[in-house]
């Protein structure tokens, strides 16, 4: 299949591009910008005027609950619903059942994925055995089938030495390990941010220290072990600080947060509404204003939307027996949008935080709009509206911004050259 994608604003972030032109596409690359080459004829013509290209978003975080959680989603159906979302590339947590700890789950979801077409499925295998946090899993074998990274979620080793064992034998592969840093003990039994809403609501609460006790240890067995490493889901202010100084020491690590994390505050849960249980939790305005701030100056370089669809009964219980996690992938692009709206980022760096700096943090082959670069795109009104839930795609409808009107609109969302959605 031939495209022209005519009088679209380029934004490339990765390379600086902002202009109107067109583009051109054949075999899944992008062959041309301006002028089409003398012999080309593309079977189909997008007229993009008044439309934004941008290279197709990249998300860290979208469980796809494939296998063993069928109730909850599946890979066609979460896959269909980032590609709504502007996402042409994505990595998927382990925590699948069984555990993402083998070739074969790892081949399995990959074969999925390829059936399905809607986006590049990159999978996070599990650093140990079952997510135990004792025993070191096959990491070459899962590099060699497919895994772009390593991590164990939120499941803490609760051994440092066998921790540090892992990092360095990661380290001798050039492995890249995600950490989730929250202390186990410290978070135990915690619902909400500790402070004066758990207070006022009675909800058990997790300290910020449950994220800065351990990134601190995180971040020394990094320097020792000299791993590359990401930190994912970061919440609080004192957590990017520490992010910030290790960067500033050299240390090869990267960061994202979750996208609600930049939008909403615990205050959000002062009617116990279940739709915004999340772990780590929501935590102040002040955390939250130091995350944009760290978005902002590029500490942290990746946006992600940590989806997680649950079924409708998993939101149904009191607040404290719920399950946590919001679906959000298919509002990626809109609701990001809002940060742009309120002034928070530019255009161009937002979509970098969606785009280049989520595939350099994990060397990903994506994020970028050039000439010779798979033909990953994302089509946008900058000037129409989306209403969340109008047109809904994930099984997961556990999402607090259903009802809302975001601002922008996907039209068109390109995985190597061929329309994977369109509106």
């Amino acid at each position: 299949m031939s495209l022209s994608i005519l009088g679209a604003r380029v934004i490339d972030p990765a390379s600086g591009l902002d202009k109107i032109t067109d583009l051109h596409i054949s075999e899944g690359k992008v062959i041309a910008m301006g002028a089409a080459p003398a012999d080309f004829k593309p079977t189909q013509s997008l007229d993009a005027n008044g439309l934004i290209a941008a290279p197709g978003l990249v998300d860290l975080s979208v469980a796809l609950r494939e296998p063993g959680y069928s109730r909850k989603g599946s890979i066609v159906s979460e896959t269909r619903a980032a590609a709504a979302g502007g996402v042409t590339s994505l990595c998927c947590p382990p925590q699948t059942k069984p555990v993402l700890d083998t070739s074969a789950v790892a081949e399995l979801i990959l074969d999925r994925a390829r059936e399905a077409g809607h986006c590049k499925v990159f999978p996070i295998g599990a650093l140990s055995k079952g997510l135990g946090g004792e025993q070191l899993a096959e990491l070459v074998a899962l590099r060699d089938t497919g895994c772009v990274a390593f991590g164990n979620g939120l499941n803490s080793f609760r051994n440092n030495r066998t921790l540090c064992r892992a990092l360095e034998y990661a380290a001798t592969f050039d492995l890249t390990v995600i950490f989730h840093s929250q202390d186990h003990d410290l978070a135990e039994g915690g619902l909400a941010h500790e402070g004066p809403t758990a207070s006022f609501l009675g909800l058990a609460g997790i300290p910020e220290t449950a994220e800065t006790v351990a990134l601190a240890r995180d971040l020394l067995l990094v320097e020792q072990s000299g791993v590359r490493a990401h930190f994912s889901q970061l919440t609080s202010a004192r957590g990017v600080k520490l992010i910030e100084q290790a960067q500033a020491r050299g240390l090869k690590v990267t960061a994202d947060v979750a996208l609600y994390q930049l939008i909403l505050t615990d205050e959000a849960l002062i009617d116990f509404s279940s739709l915004y249980h999340v772990q780590p939790p929501l935590r102040t305005r002040a955390d939250r204003d130091a995350l944009r701030e760290a978005v902002k100056s590029g500490v942290v370089q990746a946006i992600s939307s940590h989806h997680q669809p649950h079924e409708r009964d998993a939101k149904l219980a009191p607040f404290g027996a719920t399950e946590p996690g919001i679906s959000n992938v298919e509002l990626l692009l809109p609701l990001a949008l809002t940060l742009v709206e309120d002034g928070v980022l530019d255009l161009p760096t937002l979509l970098a935080r969606l785009s280049s700096g989520p595939a350099a943090a994990l060397r990903l082959p994506a994020g970028q709009l050039q000439v010779g670069a798979p033909a990953d795109i994302v089509l946008f009104d900058p000037k129409a509206s989306t209403v969340a839930g109008e047109q809904w795609l994930s099984k997961g409808e556990n999402c607090p911004f259903i009802g809302h009107c975001l601002p922008g609109a996907v039209r068109y969302t390109l995985m190597d050259g061929h329309i994977s959605y369109n509106s």
